[in-house]
């Protein structure tokens, strides 16, 4: 049984950092600020200094350094009023989506109204 739910987009979103931060399972990462609009996210920087913001429930912390519990990608989704997406995960207030055209990423759940 799956999960997924469908939802409408409600206000426009554009990809805020085009170069997403990839992590491994496993994969160490510098812990820096935690988020003051979007709580439950960190800005993790990887060791080839790409950094991005993961959510805390997938970074074991030990102080200024942590590692990746889980494999993980911060790829955002661009979506357009009226789209209609699928969305699987939601944490810390985005939702993993899917459009129509099977390309997926992170969209802010105040951007999506579930049907």
């Amino acid at each position: 049984m799956s999960s997924e739910t469908v939802a409408h987009v409600i206000a426009a979103w554009q990809v805020t950092y085009s170069d997403p931060l990839t992590l491994r399972a496993g994969e160490e990462v510098t812990v820096g600020k935690h988020d003051t609009e979007w709580p439950g996210w960190v800005w993790c920087t990887n060791r080839a200094g790409k950094g991005g913001w993961v959510p805390e429930q997938y970074i074991e912390e030990h102080g200024s350094v942590g590692a990746a519990r889980y494999d993980y990608t911060a790829v955002e989704l661009a979506v357009n009023v009226g789209d209609e997406l699928l969305v699987g995960q939601r944490l810390n207030g985005w939702a993993w989506c899917t459009n129509a055209n099977g390309q997926s990423g992170w969209v802010p759940e105040r951007n999506l109204e579930t049907l």
